[in-house]
C-alpha cells in the first residue's frame, strides 16, 4: 500500500498500487472531491506485476465484474444485481460494485462517499421504499454529496413524482437503462443547480 494525501484537504489515502497501471490516472478525492493525480510508474520502486501486462480490471475469479478493491471511482447497486445496471454505470464512468444488503451499502456510502447509487429493490413496491431506508435516510450532509437512482421494472424514466414519493434523484425505467447516459446527464444537471441554490441561500443565512 502507498499512502498519499489530499493536496485540498489534506485527508490521509491508502492506495493498493497493485491496482494502480503504471501511468499517470486522476481520481477525485473521496472526502471532497478535489483532483488528485498518481502516478505508479515515478514511485520508487515500481515495477509491472510480473506476467500479463498490467490491468486495473484484473481478474476476480468468479467476481470478475467487481470493482471494489479497483482504482477508480465507484457507482454503488444497492439490492438485486443486474448486468445492464453494471453497463450503464460504466456508461458514465464509473466502476460498479454491488451491496445485497442495504444495510452494508449504508456502511460503504458512509465511509466513501461514492458519487452515484443504484438502488435495484427485488419487487417495488409503493413508496416508501422501507427495505432500503438505511440508504435513502442517510443523513442531509451526506445525501447531498450523492446521486440516488432508483430502477425498476414498472416505473416511468424521469418520473418526478415518483422520484418525490420515493425520496430519490432520479427514477429510470429498467429499460430505458440503455439511454442511461443521457438521462444521468441531464438530471444530475438538475440535482447539481438545486444543491448549488440551496447552498448559496444556506451560506447567506449563516453570513
Amino acid at each position: 500500500m502507498i499512502r498519499i494525501t489530499c493536496t485540498s484537504c489534506q485527508k490521509p489515502l491508502s492506495l493498493d498500487e497493485t491496482k494502480l497501471p503504471m501511468r499517470e490516472v486522476s481520481f477525485p478525492c473521496p472526502v471532497c472531491k478535489a483532483k488528485l493525480t498518481v502516478d505508479r510508474s515515478k514511485l520508487e520502486g515500481a515495477q509491472p506485476p510480473s506476467g500479463d501486462a498490467p490491468d486495473t480490471h484484473a481478474s476476480h475469479g468468479a467476481h470478475d465484474d467487481d470493482h471494489e478493491n479497483d482504482f477508480g471511482a465507484k457507482a454503488v447497486i444497492v439490492g438485486k444485481d443486474d448486468p445492464a445496471l453494471r453497463q450503464a454505470a460504466k456508461l458514465v464512468g464509473f466502476l460498479p460494485i454491488v451491496h445485497a444488503e442495504p444495510a452494508r451499502a449504508r456502511d460503504y456510502l458512509m465511509q466513501e462517499s461514492p458519487q452515484l447509487v443504484f438502488i435495484h429493490p427485488p419487487q417495488l413496491t409503493p413508496p416508501p421504499l422501507d427495505g432500503m431506508a438505511p440508504v435513502i435516510a442517510l443523513p442531509p450532509v451526506d445525501r447531498r454529496k450523492t446521486f440516488l437512482v432508483l430502477v425498476a421494472d414498472n416505473l416511468r424514466t424521469l418520473d418526478g413524482n415518483a422520484a418525490f414519493l420515493y425520496g430519490v434523484n432520479l427514477v429510470v425505467a429498467t429499460k430505458d437503462l440503455g439511454q442511461f447516459p443521457q438521462i444521468y446527464r441531464d438530471a444530475h444537471a438538475h440535482h447539481e443547480r438545486f444543491y448549488a441554490s440551496v447552498n448559496a441561500v444556506t451560506r447567506e443565512k449563516s453570513a
